[in-house]
């Protein structure tokens, strides 16, 4: 797929009650009660799941191989009865598929490609690649499967496509250092951002707002990899810096350091407004949807707002 620049993406036709969403398994294998769970809760929300009897295949720690995980992917975007592909799970895999990925079977196909963790590689590689808008969001037997999981204000807007919104005094987070800025909302999994450099997939952070989140690594590792983008260049034109929820990262329960001080070691002589604490990706609750590819205002001061300025998708 051809590269692109951070300008205005193709928008997706937005979800709607009713529509068919296809759910795929890119990454790590996952269990039938999940995903069936899962899929109750997208019922009860007015949609109709639907998926390939071969999501359920393993391979290691693989839901099948990588041929199959392709396959399916390319299915769901060439299919016209689904409006959009939900994954069911992150783990480990979806770095394989832009190896083997048809470019001809996605750019043709805009559509919604929700998920998070793992499938950060798909998210900001469709987002950059194909030049569509995606989705930084919940996923089907981790969060839809689970009571309070999804943040709904936040998804509706997201994929039904609401012109202007905003994320504010419920999102968690809070101010580490105050500013206004607007870009283009990028980012997703720090590790898997990280892992991307010196790839032909390399995440592109020039002009944006970028979300930073991560689960269970310890702080010195935070502060690793988060040199590891500064040394190569991607923290150089990020306009603001959302972290998320960074759940249970920390290296001991009785640790004389907070992780805010960790990174703002880092980040804090950019001098753009970072905030902490955004739940989403990795989250204790209610999973926020964020629009990977559209226009944001990050507001950082007594509290902290981030407008989405733009609809994510079309009607």
């Amino acid at each position: 797929m051809a590269p692109t620049s951070q300008s205005s993406r193709i928008k997706p036709p937005a979800l709607r009650v009713g529509d068919k969403v296809g759910i795929v398994a890119p990454a790590s294998n996952i269990k039938r009660e999940l995903l069936e769970r899962g899929c109750a809760a997208l019922r009860r929300l007015g949609y109709e799941p639907f998926y390939f009897d071969s999501i359920l295949e393993r391979d290691l720690y693989f839901a099948g191989s990588v041929e199959r995980r392709t396959r399916e992917l390319e299915e769901m975007f060439g299919r016209e009865d689904v409006r959009a592909i939900i994954c069911a799970r992150g783990g480990y895999g979806s770095n394989y598929l832009p190896l083997v990925l048809d470019p001809k079977k996605i750019v043709p196909h805009p559509k919604i490609l929700v998920g998070y963790s793992d499938i950060t590689t798909l998210v900001c590689c469709v987002a950059d690649s194909a030049n569509f808008v995606t989705f930084h969001g919940p996923m089907v037997t981790k969060d839809f499967a689970v009571e309070d999981g999804v943040d709904l204000a936040s998804w509706t807007a997201a994929v039904g496509g609401a012109a202007e919104w905003e994320i504010g005094a419920d999102s968690g987070a809070l101010a580490l250092a105050e500013g206004v800025a607007e870009g283009v909302l990028y980012g997703g999994c720090l590790s898997m951002m990280v892992a991307s450099l010196g790839t032909k997939h390399e995440i592109r952070t020039e002009g944006t707002i970028l979300f930073v989140e991560d689960v269970a690594a310890k702080p010195f590792q935070i502060d690793r990899m988060l040199m590891q983008l500064k040394l190569a260049g991607k923290l150089d034109g990020v306009r603001g810096i959302v972290f998320g929820e960074m759940l249970d990262c920390r290296q001991s329960a009785d640790q004389d350091y907070t992780l805010e001080e960790v990174v703002m070691r880092v980040v804090g002589d950019l001098k753009v407004p970072v905030a902490f604490g955004l739940r989403s990706g990795h989250v204790s609750r209610a999973n926020i949807t964020l629009p990977i590819g559209v226009r944001a205002r990050l507001e950082v001061g007594g509290e902290v707002t981030l407008r989405i300025l733009e609809s994510a998708t079309r009607s």
